[in-house]
Formats: C-alpha cells, sequence, structure tokens
C-alpha cells in the first residue's frame, strides 16, 4: 500500500524547505508555525485529496491562523496572497485550479 505524504510535508518540498528551517508566514514575512489549509474539509474542502495540495497548503503565524482560518470572508484574500508567494517562490502548482479558486470567492 503506498503511503500518502503528511499535508506539511508536501509544503515543506514544494517550497524545497527542510522542517529545520526559518519558513516565512506567507501574509507578514514572519516565522511561521502553522502550515494551514485555507480551506478546510469542512468548508468544502474535497475529500478526495484536493485539501492537502500544495494550492491549498499556506504558512501563517499562529496569530493570522487564528484571524483567518476557515472564515470564509477571507478565502479570496488568502488565495491571492497565496497564489503570489507561490509565483514569486518559483514554486510549480496549478494555476488554473487556483485561479478558479480566487474566482469562486467573487
Amino acid at each position: 500500500m503506498k503511503k500518502t505524504k503528511n499535508y506539511k510535508q508536501i509544503y515543506l518540498d514544494a517550497l524545497g524547505y527542510d522542517e529545520t528551517d526559518f519558513i516565512p508566514s506567507e501574509l507578514s514575512g514572519t516565522k511561521s508555525v502553522d502550515i494551514h489549509h485555507i480551506e478546510c474539509k469542512g468548508m468544502g474542502g474535497n475529500p478526495n485529496g484536493d485539501k492537502d495540495r500544495i494550492e491549498n497548503l499556506q504558512a501563517v503565524t499562529r496569530g493570522e491562523h487564528m484571524i483567518y482560518g476557515d472564515k470564509k470572508g477571507y478565502m479570496r484574500f488568502l488565495y491571492t496572497k497565496h497564489y503570489d508567494f507561490l509565483e514569486d517562490n518559483g514554486v510549480k502548482f496549478d494555476r488554473k485550479w487556483l485561479i478558479d479558486k480566487i474566482n469562486s470567492y467573487d
């Protein structure tokens, strides 16, 4: 049986980080402590694995996680910031998937 990657490892691998590296918050640039599911399973994240893809994972501080996490009113903002962060860092990702998510929160 093939073991699936932990969502934190998916994030680290996509950005080329090691767990001992300084990992900046995508929102503030300060040290992140959480890898946040932008859209969690309970908010419509697809149970087939869509929630654990790089397009839906974002490094944030604990405070940012508490402020923005699981709140529909911030989804467009979070996905837009994440798109820009992935682009700026040369990460390979599904642009169409992420643009569709951004547009779904108009």
